[in-house]
């Protein structure tokens, strides 16, 4: 593309950019006066009238002279709207309508009252956020509207002291920058967009020139041809006037040769009749005459003189084998002459169908033919006519829909097989008759008359009948009918094509019912719920009453998803379905949101308890034992409920608190409900901040790992010790694991926790070891952990680049993990053992204790949960039960721990319990790396001195 052209595109491109800006300018300025009525109305008994009237007729004004530029700028021809004026009226437009957002903030809105801001600021910033995306094609377009409509209200309101107006300044300034940099992006998108469109124009129009150029070539071209032919014409003409000449002045010859020509005349006639080209071929020399070279081969004559040399290789190479096995057939004797159609590559590059017939008519002394005769002609015309009926005949029999032809008296001429199957008729029975005898609807008749004068004048028309099959059903039928007119515009025939709308129509009533009725448990989804609730918080706002929201949640219904497959879950869900909707009655609406979560309506003039004593109603009918399948289950769920309007002001919001309530009562333990309160939206947040924190606490090394000393004995060696995670909080210091380890379970950011701390605690252990000073380390795992494939081969990854032999890192679990009827959690704690990792109970005897499991699973360590220590001087049974552990840990073969001791009486019992190591703040408190270090040299020391 020459700089020209380049200059020309871009003053296009800007062309466009104006006429779109121009063309989008009204809808802006009309939103803002929309919302400055909104802001009047708010703010109508807090600030002076005079100045909401005056900064709303500024407004209107704008809106009107907006409106009189874009007419006036659409007057302008394409030269005039190139004009700087345009582009300089328009950004002083963007301008005025800015600072008029702007005058709302610094000006109108007071600062005392929030709620006014809260208000004002959403309408204002609203309608300042739609105009701005809509300008953000137009980067100085977007500038010249969002600089006077951010900045001068965001620095004022950064100034103020009050409480809130920072804040709202801090809003505006994170606004403007997203909207900025997403103008900038939209910009430089739309500005290449347009841009490659023009020059997608400008090669268009080359492409055409062209083709024109082509055509104009091709016609030049033909005309030649046909002078040439004409030129041929003559020739042969003035040929024959010379024969006729010699022919009268050789009379003796003169009977025969008139006979002669007469007889070539004809043949030549009948020749150029049937388009034949006459060819002769010499098999001896290969020589061959071909006439109608150019028009069958497009070749001169004189390019084509020898049959194997020049003609054979034009033949198609699918073709050639026929061809070549028909002449032999020929050439023995089996067929007095042949006849074949086959492709030849004409002159131009396409192919040509042709006709070849013909004979053997000379034999050399050795009975081989040695001359042959035919005729060839191009019957690529031919062939396409007959292939477009064939195509027409299969397609008028095979559509699905049913089509037939009328005479210009409504006669059934033909029908194709869909008419057929459709109607129940067969062709006989319909061909011939008139159309309205189809049905016994006495209007029928009078129907076709009117339609039948309504085709004469407008040639078309379609709509919907109630038509009849033979076996007297009536059904909804699509009919579509088509005038045809012959060259005289005379009606010859008339063509219908209709279809069955019976399925159309059960499909329609299906989707309806989808659209709004969940498919398994036949509830309302959740699009008609969101209309029901919307009509029921209506009417409370009309009628002055209550609504209450009710999302009921299973609890562990995942679980049984996943163990009991998707069947039994389905079935479990219908029950469910229908246990809510027999106890709730007609006192409420149910519906289903997602595969466990349901939701009841509840309207009226409600109390509290009313509304606890229905869900507690809920709950009883759903905790009723259920048979599925031969299992028998024992369901609960929580449910959370919302009130309007006492906690919510809308139908969105009433989901929101609800949806809370009941991830509260969950939280809780689930089996009961939870009414909304504000406490629940603080805990939320505060959770959802923690949330946040520890993800950024994983990326920012956060998590620190303590360690703490066991001891063994009964020789007091420090031979191991406990990794215990702490998070080193930026804000609220060292933060122990209860603060914040089940929020990293819930949300999954366990997995990630347990890596680092697993890398942290191996790496130290590997220190250790290499310092001459073994130690090993036991590192607590998540259930989730486990459920991971590759677990095991991340653990062999960590020992690998660490450097620890494995019989150093000891992995301690929960009796719960050993339950997971997982074939994934298995494989891993196999794996681990083969490793030679050495495997620990933690807590035990406050689970699923079970000598099953430590059967069937590498158990080499049980620690005794720091409970029964605690009560091991007092309570008898905590001693009986701690030295039976410890008997029986014994008789199994595995180490023995005790968690928790904390007095030196503990020591002694334990001591004479045999327990095997002991753990607690006796032996030491949980400390970092640098201050165990020195500790296990000291020991090490005292011991060997």
């Amino acid at each position: 593309m020459t700089s020209h052209d380049s200059r020309a595109t871009s003053e296009r491109v800007q062309t466009r950019q104006l006429d779109l800006l121009y063309s989008y300018s009204r809808l802006p300025q009309w939103l803002m006066l929309l919302s400055a009525f909104g802001i009047v109305l708010v703010m109508w008994s807090h600030v002076a009238h005079n100045l909401l009237l005056g900064w709303l007729a500024v407004v209107a004004g704008l809106a009107l002279l907006r409106a009189i530029l874009v007419r006036r700028y659409r007057a302008c021809t394409a030269t005039e709207r190139q004009r700087l004026r345009w582009y300089a009226l328009f950004y002083l437009g963007n301008l005025a309508s800015g600072l008029c957002l702007a005058f709302v903030h610094i000006y109108i809105v007071p600062l005392e009252h929030f709620e006014l801001q809260a208000v004002a600021y959403a309408l204002a910033t609203g309608i300042a956020l739609c105009v701005s995306i809509i300008y953000a094609t137009q980067f100085l377009a977007f500038l010249s509207f969002a600089v006077p409509a951010w900045l001068p209200a965001t620095l004022y309101l950064l100034a103020q002291d009050d409480p809130t107006s920072p804040y709202w300044g801090l809003i505006g300034i994170t606004l403007a920058g997203c909207l900025l940099l997403a103008a900038a992006f939209l910009n430089r998108t739309a500005s290449a967009i347009l841009a490659a469109n023009e020059r997608n124009k400008a090669l268009v129009r080359k492409l055409d020139d062209a083709h024109q150029q082509s055509e104009e070539l091709n016609q030049q071209l033909t005309q030649e041809i046909n002078q040439r032919r004409q030129a041929e014409r003559e020739l042969r003409q003035s040929h024959e006037e010379l024969e006729g000449r010699v022919a009268e002045r050789t009379a003796a010859l003169q009977a025969a040769s008139e006979r002669l020509k007469a007889s070539e005349a004809r043949l030549n006639l009948a020749i150029e009749a049937s388009q034949l080209g006459l060819w002769d071929w010499n098999l001896a020399t290969d020589e061959v005459f071909h006439s109608d070279l150019e028009a069958i081969f497009g070749l001169p004559d004189a390019a084509a003189t020898h049959m194997r040399l020049h003609l054979q290789p034009l033949v198609h190479p699918d073709d050639r084998e026929l061809v070549r096995s028909t002449l032999i057939d020929h050439m023995k004797g089996r067929s007095p002459s042949y006849r074949i159609e086959y492709r030849i590559r004409h002159a131009e590059g396409h192919w040509v169908w042709v006709e070849d017939s013909g004979r053997a008519v000379e034999w050399d002394s050795q009975g081989r033919v040695s001359r042959m005769i035919g005729t060839r002609r191009d019957v690529s015309e031919r062939l396409g006519r007959e292939q477009q009926a064939q195509l027409a005949a299969t397609v008028f029999n095979a559509t699905a829909e049913g089509i037939f032809i009328l005479d210009p008296d409504f006669t059934i001429l033909t029908v194709n097989q869909a008419f057929c199957f459709i109607t129940g008729y067969s062709a006989d029975d319909v061909c011939g008759m008139p159309m309205h005898r189809l049905s016994d609807d006495p209007d029928r008749n009078r129907f076709y008359q009117h339609l039948q004068s309504t085709l004469d004048s407008e040639d078309r028309w379609q709509g919907e009948l109630m038509e009849q099959r033979r076996s007297g059903e009536r059904y909804p039928q699509w009919l579509q009918l088509t005038v045809v007119r012959n060259q005289k515009g005379q009606i010859t025939h008339y063509v219908g094509f209709f279809s069955d709308q019976t399925s159309h129509r059960q499909t329609e009533q299906r989707l309806q019912y989808l659209a709004n009725f969940d498919p398994l448990t036949q509830l309302a989804n959740r699009n008609l719920f969101t209309q029901q609730l919307e009509e029921a918080v209506s009417r409370a706002r009309q009628f002055q009453q209550d609504v209450a929201l009710l999302h009921l949640d299973l609890d562990r219904f995942k679980h049984i998803n996943e163990t009991l497959g998707h069947h039994v879950a389905d079935n479990l869900l219908r029950q469910v379905a229908q246990r809510l909707l027999d106890t709730a009655g007609d006192s409420a609406a149910v519906a289903r949101l997602s595969a466990d979560e349901f939701v009841l309506i509840v309207e009226g003039h409600l109390t509290r308890p009313e509304l606890g004593k229905l869900a507690e109603l809920l709950l009883q009918a759903l905790r009723r034992p259920l048979q599925l399948d031969g299992h028998e289950l024992v369901i609960t769920a929580s449910v959370g409920i919302s009130l309007f309007p006492h906690t919510a002001r809308d139908g969105l919001l009433l989901i929101t608190q609800a949806n809370q309530a009941m991830q509260h009562a969950k939280h809780l333990g689930g089996n009961g409900y939870q009414f909304y309160s504000d406490r629940l939206q603080a805990h939320g947040i505060e959770r959802l901040q923690l949330e946040n924190q520890l993800r950024k606490a994983l990326d920012d090394n956060q998590l620190v790992v303590y360690y703490q000393p066991k001891q063994d004995l009964p020789d007091g060696e420090l031979r191991a010790a406990e990794a215990l995670v702490r998070w080193q909080h930026p804000e609220r210091g060292l933060l122990a694991p209860g603060a914040f380890i089940e929020l990293a379970e819930e949300t999954g950011m366990i997995i990630r926790l347990g890596h680092q701390v697993l890398q942290a605690a191996c790496e130290q252990a590997s220190s250790w070891y290499q310092s001459g000073q073994p130690v090993q380390v036991a590192v607590n795992l998540s259930v989730q952990q486990l459920r991971q494939r590759g677990f095991a081969e991340q653990v062999a990854d960590i020992l690998r680049t660490t450097g620890l032999p494995a019989s150093y890192l000891q992995l301690e679990l929960t009796e719960s993990m050993l339950l997971e009827q997982l074939e994934v959690v298995e494989q891993n704690i196999a794996a681990l053992r083969q490793q030679g990792i050495t495997l620990a109970i933690d807590d035990f005897g406050t689970g699923y204790s079970s000598l099953a499991y430590l059967k069937r699973f590498p158990i080499s360590t049980l620690k005794i949960d720091r409970a029964f220590i605690a009560g091991l001087q007092q309570a008898a049974e905590d001693a009986a039960i701690v030295r039976a552990i410890i008997v029986m840990g014994h008789s199994l073969g595995l180490q023995v721990v005790a968690e928790g001791v904390e007095n030196e009486r503990q020591r002694q019992l334990l001591a004479e319990y045999q327990c095997d190591q002991l753990q607690g703040y006796l032996i030491g408190r949980p400390m970092p790396a640098e201050e165990l270090t020195p500790m296990l040299s000291r020991h090490a020391n005292a011991n060997n001195g």
